[in-house]
């Protein structure tokens, strides 16, 4: 969303609806917009709501790399290719960053029953988790090891962004992002399973 927040125009709701160029040049000494900024009013980057922005962002990306890496034959637990189910994931992603940018968009309560039906149906088909694992295993799992650990730490940043009073961060889109990590680690541990790697518990070193 980095080029958007010089393009925002319309009501809160209508996100962009003209040309988004990559650079305006209006940043340069440090502010920007928000899609709820009165008229000529900018707000400091140094925010927390850009903060949480950008994690948002890396966490989008990291997700679209995960995707590209999945296999087109390799189907999660509802019948749909990985990369079908992560594309969701980032529109969801989206909903979220247009949220903290002070859009009026929320992620709603059925992607969250949905996607807790999924992490469901994927557990029905793994092996009883009995200790920590070390992350990595096959190359997709790994990215999503690095998706999962990135999420936490984007739910964290929402949660102290909402308590903090500075944005208000809808309940189902603060539970859509606690749930998210439950899932890129299940997804994780499907696409090793997919993939024939075995999990392995670590081998705790020192005393």
């Amino acid at each position: 969303m980095h080029a958007a927040t010089e393009s925002f125009s319309g009501p809160a709701g209508g996100c962009y609806n003209h040309f988004m160029a990559l650079f305006t040049g209006k940043g340069d000494r440090g502010t920007t917009k928000l899609f709820d900024c009165p008229p000529g009013v900018r707000v400091s980057k140094s925010s927390p709501i850009f903060e949480a922005l950008g994690m948002l962002d890396e966490l989008n990306c990291i997700i679209g790399w995960c995707k590209v890496g999945a296999p087109k034959d390799m189907l999660a637990a509802d019948g749909r290719e990985f990369a079908a189910v992560l594309h969701e994931v980032q529109d969801h992603i989206f909903t979220i960053q247009a949220e903290v940018a002070g859009a009026s968009k929320s992620v709603q309560a059925e992607s969250v029953e949905a996607m807790s039906k999924h992490i469901n149906a994927i557990e029905k088909e793994l092996p009883k988790i009995k200790s920590f694992l070390v992350p990595g295993g096959s190359e997709l799992a790994a990215r999503l090891d690095i998706a999962r650990a990135i999420s936490r730490r984007v739910e964290r940043r929402l949660v102290t962004l909402h308590e903090s009073g500075e944005r208000e961060v809808g309940e189902h889109s603060r539970a859509y992002a606690n749930r998210l990590s439950s899932l890129l680690y299940a997804l994780g541990r499907l696409a090793n399973a997919r993939a024939g790697v075995s999990e392995n518990p670590p081998a705790y070193q020192g005393s």
